[in-house]
């Protein structure tokens, strides 16, 4: 389960939030889904090199508000925010809205950020920097950041090559099955002449042990309420026993979340 189930989508209700925050009748949620979807892939392709994280949607009953959570806010504001208010116009044209909000949240740790992280190797990949020097650089970023464990994996036609394949290189420890783990996940692809590669990133930012407010827009940024960077009592006992639990070994063996990897003490 851990290895084909959305991160994000099982930690919904329990550590994370959702990005879109409204309410719809049966016969308009179809509609109101569908124009969250316009509207995300409106501002992904217009603000390209804005290191854009996610777009949280919120609706009233005739306000829609865009939050916008971003590492280059001067990007999206433009000069004396003029940027800002053309965004404003074209989505009043998108959704038919009259009364539309856009805030912009800055988020001050981007190497902390799987989007923003999966985004910076796509855009090196494009300029053909080797993928191996890529992953590394972002990996060794995230550690000096504080993050306990990354996980990048990339597809496609590696350096070039005639035949395409699939290389994972990760360090620290990302256990996917513990839901009280706070990890970050994003898929991505580099457009390169020779062809699509995938990427997808996985950053474990600690344990959460006590209860987190779920709204997106309030834990964006900085460092998260509830977050603890190492053990706590007995809340980890149940990682220890099937191989997840400690890095102090060394190696990138430390944070494997596979059921096998604490020997044999069964």
């Amino acid at each position: 389960m851990g290895q084909k189930v959305n991160p994000i989508s099982a930690r919904l209700g329990i550590t994370r939030g959702w990005d879109s925050n409204w309410y719809a009748h049966k016969k308009d949620y179809a509609k109101k889904l569908i124009e969250d979807d316009r509207i995300r892939n409106y501002l992904n392709a217009h603000i390209n090199k804005g290191g854009i994280s996610k777009i949280v949607i919120e609706r009233t009953l005739n306000k829609l508000i865009v939050t916008i959570h971003t590492s280059k806010p001067g990007i999206i504001i433009g000069k004396g925010g003029g940027e800002v208010d053309r965004i404003k116009e074209e989505l009043k044209k998108l959704c038919g809205k009259e009364d539309v909000q856009i805030n912009i949240l800055e988020i001050r740790r981007p190497e902390l950020d799987a989007a923003i992280v999966g985004d910076t190797i796509a855009r090196q990949l494009e300029n053909r920097i080797s993928y191996k020097r890529a992953i590394k650089m972002a990996i060794a970023s995230a550690l000096r950041m504080g993050a306990e464990g990354i996980k990048i994996k990339v597809g496609g036609r590696l350096g070039g090559a005639e035949i395409a394949r699939s290389e994972e290189i990760k360090q620290g420890r990302t256990p996917l099955h513990t839901l009280r783990m706070d990890i970050d996940y994003a898929s991505i692809f580099a457009l390169t002449v020779y062809g699509k590669i995938g990427i997808k990133v996985w950053i474990c930012k600690g344990e959460v042990l006590g209860k987190r407010d779920l709204n997106p827009n309030v834990v964006a940024g900085g460092k998260n309420e509830g977050v603890e960077g190492g053990r706590s009592g007995g809340f980890d006992r149940r990682d220890d026993r099937r191989g997840g639990g400690d890095d102090r070994r060394g190696g990138g063996r430390g944070g494997d979340d596979r059921r096998g990897g604490g020997g044999g003490r069964r």
